[in-house]
């Protein structure tokens, strides 16, 4: 499968390359990341292999990642329209400013206003609200958002790193509205993290919403780096997330994940992608890379068919314990509807 082999993200005619460059990683402002030149290295190596799909935020290192972009993307104007350019709102870029960030009216707006000026364009393919604001209702924001899509300033509207309930929520009142509906969930998923199987993806794939995971590789740990031998964070801006991986379960996880890649002759960086993109819902997971090496081993990942025998090792040692459902319901549920396959999912062999 290669970087061309577009899909279709959520329930939209939006179509999107299986895998999206993320640019958090571009600029050096928090600590780690990449240069300039390092970085329009990776987008230039990205979009040659046909890659169409690009995600930063306005917070991200400051402005500078989205800044970056539209500095590429003013000199090589003929590429601009061909790629989905996404970006968020809700971090808050003026610090004491109480209206500076979050998702009211005038934060939404003005955020939407600063995007467009750092990425030099007219236009947002893909807004993100990057985690939920408990203050502003959600009517507010929604309208906001269909406002901005009638204006011509963004095209498609997604969630990120909000709860089910609140995600639904938005998409039962965007359709009951007439309002532009979300087409996108992004949330963090990876081997090292699993929780959000228990409600958000259920909800994504009910409410027509395409999954891009960030942090497929769980901030680096899942690339191979990282084992029982070596859990040392190559940039101190990377120390506290490692450390935060470091237990028993992980330790697990990578001895299954690292015997996986030298069962397939592969790296473990593709092994751990390869498993996230084949779950159910996801549409592109997004890939952050600090060197063009990392980037191209990472999309090698799109060539790769895990055995049913490798999903099912890698499955086992990172089942995730789960608030909802209870441990209770797959077993009732097998009882009351044993026998039965809907929509590929089967439920055993004979009626009870």
């Amino acid at each position: 499968m290669p970087l061309n082999h577009y899909v279709t993200l959520g329930r939209s005619g939006l179509r999107v390359s299986p895998f999206c460059l993320g640019a958090m990683t571009f600029g050096e402002e928090w600590g780690f990341g990449t240069d300039e030149r390092s970085a329009v290295e990776i987008l230039e190596h990205y979009l040659d292999q046909g890659g169409n799909f690009i995600d930063t935020a306005n917070l991200y290192t400051r402005g500078h990642s989205e800044q970056i972009l539209g500095d590429y993307f003013a000199r090589h104007a003929g590429r601009r329209h061909r790629v989905v350019l996404a970006t968020k709102f809700s971090g808050n870029m003026h610090p004491g400013d109480p209206n500076g960030g979050g998702a009211s009216r005038k934060a939404v707006i003005a955020a939407c206003e600063a995007s467009l000026e750092r990425l030099q364009t007219d236009y947002i393919d893909l807004y993100w609200q990057h985690w939920e604001d408990p203050f502003t209702p959600l009517e507010e924001t929604l309208a906001t958002l269909d406002d901005l899509v009638a204006a011509g300033k963004i095209r498609y509207v997604g969630f990120s790193d909000t709860p089910a309930w609140k995600v639904a929520a938005a998409q039962v009142t965007a359709r009951f509205r007439g309002w532009a509906p979300l087409v996108a969930l992004q949330i963090e998923y990876s081997l090292l993290e699993r929780t959000v199987e228990g409600e958000l993806v259920p909800m994504a794939l009910e409410c027509g919403l395409g999954i891009t995971p960030w942090s497929p590789l769980r901030a680096g740990v899942l690339s191979g780096k990282y084992s029982r031998a070596h859990m040392q964070a190559e940039s101190p801006g990377r120390a506290a997330t490692v450390a935060r991986n470091v237990n028993e379960h992980a330790y697990q996880v990578l001895d299954v994940l690292a015997a996986v890649a030298k069962r397939r002759g592969t790296s473990a960086a593709r092994v751990a992608l390869a498993w996230v993109r084949d779950r159910p819902g996801v549409a592109s997971p997004i890939l952050g890379a600090r060197k063009l090496e990392q980037l191209k081993d990472n999309l090698a990942a799109l060539e790769l068919r895990l055995e049913p025998d490798d999903v099912a090792d890698l499955d086992r040692v990172s089942a995730p314990k789960l608030n909802f459902p209870s441990e209770f319901l797959p077993a009732a549920q097998s009882q009351s509807y044993a026998g039965l396959t809907v929509n590929g999912r089967s439920f055993g062999s004979s009626l009870r």
